[in-house]
């Protein structure tokens, strides 16, 4: 930042900027960390000297709370890729199941709101189609803050409840499903930067009709954009430099072109995992009857405590897939 030429390109500086913004504040809650940990250290010695129960409480319940924050910090620590740090955009589909699993995807957007809560996260509702009977159809929803789309990523494949039915006279049990997508959210708005150290320029005769200037003189340009091997030409108007403004335009376009399908490929990429919405292919189950589990097939973690998971207490199920991602 102290170079004399840092502001003279302002999207560079931007980034560095926010670079920088992120460096100082992870310094500066490390050392309030540490500082917390020291005068816990303190209060503790204080504690056993003096024998003060009230103390030695006041000093584990701060543990606790302190701990939390470090087991917070190491999972973001495996939120590495470039998409981890993104909002998210989250839909949810009911499946088979028919009014229940409708009632299903309206408890699912529930849990992952109060999840949100608990993050911090911002939540905006995009689209939602109310069920037939109760519940939701289908619904699609953003969650912003830091890594939302990283938290929120082990989310992604099919997941089954098993209840007894509160729509059902008879109390049978019932098995429901609904599938959730998630996908970081993309800013629409693409700056295509072209390098004049990546580009080869060449000029040529025009050939065609066009009268004596345009055939005796070098007035058509082609431009090889080397990284990409994209290759344009224009050679309809009589000035070199004319042409050169109307290839760089369609050279534009085309780098843009290109940047849409490799974005759409990465969705492609992220949407593989979903399946049939149906038996057989999901990611996790929860269980109300004739036991009380929560279990995620491809981790194998487990929660007996149901009523929490729904109430938004992901944690477990996050941290478990982020250190073992790997399917079933």
């Amino acid at each position: 930042m102290a170079q004399t030429e840092f502001w003279e390109d302002q999207g560079r500086a931007a980034e560095i900027l926010k670079e920088r913004g992120a460096l100082l504040q992870a310094v500066e809650e490390w050392q309030q960390r540490v500082k917390e940990v020291d005068d816990l250290e303190v209060l503790l010695e204080l504690g056993q000297e003096e024998e003060d129960q009230a103390t030695l409480k006041e000093v584990l319940r701060d543990l606790a709370d302190l701990e939390k924050t470090f087991s917070d910090w190491e999972l973001r620590l495996l939120l590495g890729s470039e998409e981890d740090e993104k909002n998210a955009i989250i839909t949810i589909h009911a499946g088979a199941g028919g009014t229940e699993a409708q009632d299903w995807t309206q408890m699912l957007l529930r849990m992952y709101l109060r999840y949100s809560e608990r993050k911090g996260f911002k939540t905006e509702t995009v689209d939602l189609l109310p069920g037939d009977e109760a519940g939701v159809k289908s619904v699609t929803f953003t969650a912003s803050g830091p890594f939302a789309y990283g938290y929120f990523k082990s989310e992604t494949g099919i997941h089954r409840l098993v209840r007894i039915s509160p729509f059902d006279a008879s109390g049978r049990r019932h098995t429901s499903f609904a599938a959730v997508q998630v996908l970081p959210e993309v800013d629409d708005r693409i700056d295509i930067e072209i390098n004049e150290k990546d580009l080869r320029i060449d000029t040529f005769r025009a050939s065609g009709p066009g009268g004596q200037h345009v055939n005796k003189t070098s007035s058509a340009v082609r431009l090889t954009h080397l990284p990409t091997g994209i290759v344009v030409s224009s050679q309809t108007e009589r000035s070199q430099h004319r042409n050169k403004e109307l290839a760089m335009k369609v050279l534009r376009a085309r780098l843009y072109n290109l940047e849409q399908r490799k974005r759409e490929e990465k969705k492609q990429e992220l949407q593989e995992s979903q399946k049939e919405i149906a038996w057989g292919s999901q990611i996790r189950s929860y269980t109300l009857q004739p036991y009380r589990l929560v279990k995620d097939h491809r981790t194998k973690h487990e929660a007996g405590n149901v009523d929490a998971v729904l109430d938004g207490d992901l944690d477990g199920f996050v941290e478990a897939f982020l250190l073992n991602p790997g399917e079933e």
